[in-house]
């Protein structure tokens, strides 16, 4: 679904963006207990924003194999670091749980001053297969619709193994269904709530 051909076409390597109008930072959680728990799947984290253009653009990865305290701190410096809109978090394997830690971590002591307590959370639950949910956000790509402000190379090399026929990794794609999900909060007519 991507290539590396289609991924440089619209790199951004000078850091020029036009003014957001709409930051997201998502999350795909796992069930790590930290970085030394390297049986786990890393926590994918995605920021990206809605330029005035109409156009998205990566601006952060910040995955990596987090403890559930952990994640929801990057997550909640990140939300604050770029001004975002909200948060986006998969819930299919915390439930709950995922959007208490990023509450617990919006109310900690060692936040930004000034910044704002309550945070949006946006619970969503993945039902369908990873690439029918990626097919649409490849399609964005495709129409020059989104750029990567830099390289981010274990997502880009993620995003290169999704095929029609299914994904082709070796480990889960953690900072692609991230990315996934935050294009499909920035452009939500790509994807139906109930096909989520």
């Amino acid at each position: 679904l991507w290539s590396m051909e289609l991924l440089d076409q619209n790199r951004i390597m000078d850091g020029q963006i036009p003014q957001l109008i709409r930051v997201v930072v998502a999350i795909d959680p796992s069930v790590a207990r930290g970085d030394e728990d390297l049986r786990s799947d890393e926590t994918g984290i995605v920021v990206v924003g809605l330029g005035m253009d109409g156009r998205a653009y990566v601006l952060e990865d910040l995955s990596g194999r987090m403890g559930p305290a952990d994640w929801a701190a990057v997550a909640v410096a990140a939300y604050d670091r770029h001004k975002a809109s909200q948060i986006v978090a998969e819930t299919n394997y915390g439930g709950a749980m995922v959007a208490a830690t990023i509450k617990a971590a919006a109310n900690s002591p060692d936040r930004v001053a000034g910044a704002t307590l309550a945070i949006p959370v946006i619970e969503v639950t993945a039902s369908r297969g990873k690439v029918v949910r990626a097919e649409p956000i490849a399609a964005l790509y495709e129409m020059q619709k989104v750029s990567h402000v830099g390289f981010f190379e274990v997502l880009e090399d993620q995003l290169q193994s999704f095929t029609t026929n299914g994904y082709i990794g070796t480990r889960s794609p953690d900072r692609a269904d991230s990315l996934i999900w935050s294009l499909s909060a920035l452009f939500p007519a790509l994807t139906r709530k109930d096909e989520v």
